[in-house]
């Protein structure tokens, strides 16, 4: 739409069209030649997370030095363009994260609208069990255990107690790539799955899954989970069981190009580029066979604010940047459950606003250069 304005009254937008009315006593804010967006959606953050060595912060840092940090995270983002995320687990701060969420809710600190699970859930050894350290030290997860169904239910309602909007689950791990395959041991069965989902279902939220591949992408997807993250190995089965039950995918490209270009070592840079080459040609199978994705980035241990590359990256890899918007506009807000609230420039919606100099479905790497943020009626950044 050109000349586009939008009239906002309190948090909400009222109008929207090429001429909207103008009140006596509204203020005008004239941004120029740009293109005026609904806010961006990043549907997989940790904002308890900074560059260095995750295992090393998670264990030295204290949690409130770690909030400390997170509250600055969601301040970049938010001045990033992300007006609503979803935070995939603190690594170890437990409910902390609610403490955030709140404190911006209430606009005691600046950061986008929020969907807290608090710690992630994982199995005993599992993906974010402090597996190389001394054993005799007894090194805390990262994750809350859980090794049943019923240790699942239990966890999750410890959680909800704390605040939590939704379950984060590691579904697999180690991964591993074997003659140009990758290799992933799944760590819940699909019943198991799904009696997390049915709990989730009982609290009136949803389950996302940390899932890299099979079998464990196929058991997420029989259980019905909100998403599969990463998700770099789909077989044809789950990827039919997605398109009918409109599960998005969430490549997470970034964090894979991010440890490939910074890996410790060159053995370690060979692996990771091998993993994000598999996963760029997965990618590319997935969109042909038309299932549906969102957009997270896994920021955390890349910088918070930076986090935009991903739809470069998704639409570098084959997605269309249309088809790249939708993911991250239509589909984040589904899958953050405020669908008919965030992601479009309705009546009604929130007003959540971003101006970038130029058109994103001809050139989508204007989204890293957004040089207007509204929030909920309120401008947080301009220019």
């Amino acid at each position: 739409m050109r000349p586009g304005e939008i009239l906002v009254e309190g948090d909400r937008i009222r109008a929207v069209g090429s001429s909207v009315e103008h009140p006596a006593d509204a203020k005008t804010i004239n941004l120029g030649d740009v293109t005026l967006m609904p806010g961006l959606i990043d549907a997989h953050v940790h904002l308890f997370l900074h560059p260095g060595a995750e295992d090393l912060q998670t264990v030295e840092e204290s949690v409130p030095w770690r909030t400390i940090l997170a509250e600055q995270a969601a301040k970049a983002d938010l001045e990033a363009g992300f007006t609503a995320e979803r935070d995939m687990g603190t690594e170890g701060a437990g409910s902390a994260d609610s403490a955030i969420r709140t404190a911006i809710n209430e606009g005691l600190i600046p950061g986008p609208r929020m969907r807290m699970s608090g710690n992630a859930i994982d199995i005993l050894g599992g993906h974010e069990d402090a597996n190389h350290y001394n054993p005799a030290q007894h090194v805390l997860s990262n994750a809350d255990y859980a090794n049943s169904a019923e240790q699942i239910v239990e966890v999750m309602r410890e959680q909800h107690k704390e605040g939590s909007d939704f379950a984060k689950i590691y579904e697999t791990g180690p991964d591993r790539m074997i003659d140009g395959v990758l290799h992933t041991p799944y760590q819940y069965t699909a019943a198991q799955l799904t009696a997390a989902v049915e709990e989730a279902h009982r609290l009136g939220t949803v389950v996302g899954v940390h899932a890299m591949g099979e079998p464990g992408t196929l058991y997420a997807a029989q259980a019905g989970v909100a998403s599969i993250d990463h998700a770099t190995q789909l077989s044809d089965e789950t990827m039919r069981l997605m398109r009918e039950k409109q599960i998005p995918a969430v490549p997470t490209f970034t964090i894979f190009e991010y440890f490939a270009d910074h890996a410790p070592s060159p053995a370690a840079a060979l692996r990771e580029h091998a993993l994000l080459d598999y996963k760029i040609s997965e990618f590319k199978k997935q969109l042909a066979a038309g299932i549906p994705f969102a957009v997270g980035s896994d920021v955390g241990p890349f910088p918070h604010g930076t986090q935009a590359r991903e739809l470069v990256l998704m639409v570098r890899y084959g997605m269309k940047p249309l088809a790249a918007l939708q993911a991250d506009l239509i589909n984040g807000a589904k899958v953050l459950q405020w669908q008919s609230e965030i992601g479009e420039l309705k009546p009604g919606y929130y007003a959540d606003v971003i101006a970038v100099p130029g058109n994103p479905l001809d050139d989508i790497s204007v989204v890293t250069r957004v040089s207007f943020v509204m929030k909920g009626g309120l401008v947080v950044r301009s220019r």
